[in-house]
């Protein structure tokens, strides 16, 4: 067995034993990107930004910043907390693949106890700064976001691959959160920024599982492209859920949430990714897959970015 690196916050002696992991981690890991990767910051980072982006185009007048404060805080700590207890979860899993092998739990520096009291300690404390600070509609969004991602899309990864889209479903909520903070209310509006968050996320993964399905095919997870041996669903689904995100996306503009640069910019980033689609649904290798990743980074970004900045004034 691997002894943990000397930056190790717990020891982990009691623990149930967990499959070493293949490669050492390199150098020393500071407290910082311990907890950052534990909390998993990137994806964090994207749902408070989505969150965000749904509250200021649903907010209408001048800007409530302490409303605005407690519904991205809120939002936060939900996603930290959930990040936190999905490796907790799946940490058995996480040993057996390369890209995870060394997150905190894997490689030891920290103990399962330790993450189940901080992620549901944060996670509770999420929950009730929604519902006092905001309101019981986005608190109560966010707690079907917590449970949906841990207990129903957590497990269905190793059951089916179906749960990708059931995943994208608590994937595609904080934008909507992010609108009911604003509007207290559900509305097709709203509705229309879940549906463009939901179709993204769908070739932005299948690009993501395609590079990586022996590892997820070795780890024990039900991943589209573990099965599908010639690549032809997997090009399927990427390129018609790319397709269905083009119309949604000009949804903004037809709602009158954002002016017509906002257009222009949504027309373009849906050109460049329905090409990234197509041409790994032509080619199914490991380089139009990471260009169809990383036109996914690129796209949602820049479409977020624009439909801030070309809000319409209500």
């Amino acid at each position: 067995m691997m002894k943990a690196p000397t930056t190790t916050l717990s020891p982990a002696a009691t623990e149930p034993a967990l499959p070493s992991p293949a490669r050492p981690a390199k150098g020393r890991i500071s407290r910082r990107a311990i907890w950052l990767e534990l909390f998993k910051a990137r994806l964090s980072a994207l749902v408070v930004m989505t969150t965000l982006v749904g509250f200021y185009i649903g907010y209408q007048g001048a800007i409530d910043w302490t409303l605005m404060f407690h519904a991205v805080a809120g939002t936060a700590f939900l996603a930290a907390g959930a990040g936190a207890l999905n490796q907790l979860l799946e940490r058995e899993h996480d040993a057996l693949m390369a890209r995870t092998e060394h997150r905190p739990l894997p490689a030891r520096h920290l103990t399962p106890g330790m993450v189940l009291w901080v992620g549901v300690g944060i996670s509770i404390v999420g929950i009730v700064e929604l519902m006092l600070f905001v309101n019981a509609l986005t608190a109560i969004l966010g707690a079907v976001t917590l449970i949906s991602y841990l207990f129903v899309y957590t497990p269905l990864k190793r059951v089916t691959p179906l749960n990708t889209v059931i995943g994208a479903i608590p994937g595609a909520l904080p934008p909507l959160m992010g609108w009911t903070a604003a509007r207290g209310e559900l509305s097709i509006e709203g509705w229309a920024l879940f549906a463009i968050l939901f179709f993204w996320q769908l070739p932005h993964f299948l690009a993501l599982a395609w590079m990586y399905r022996d590892e997820y095919r070795e780890a024990g997870f039900a991943m589209l492209p573990c099965f599908d041996t010639d690549g032809r669903r997997t090009a399927r689904q990427a390129l018609s859920h790319t397709f269905g995100l083009v119309p949604l996306s000009f949804a903004p503009f037809a709602f009158g949430l954002s002016g017509r640069y906002y257009f222009a910019a949504a027309f373009l980033l849906s050109i460049y990714f329905l090409w990234a689609a197509f041409r790994f649904s032509r080619h199914l290798d490991r380089p139009s897959a990471r260009k169809l990743f990383l036109a996914s980074i690129l796209y949602l970004p820049l479409l977020l970015v624009m439909m801030v900045m070309d809000k319409t004034k209500l």
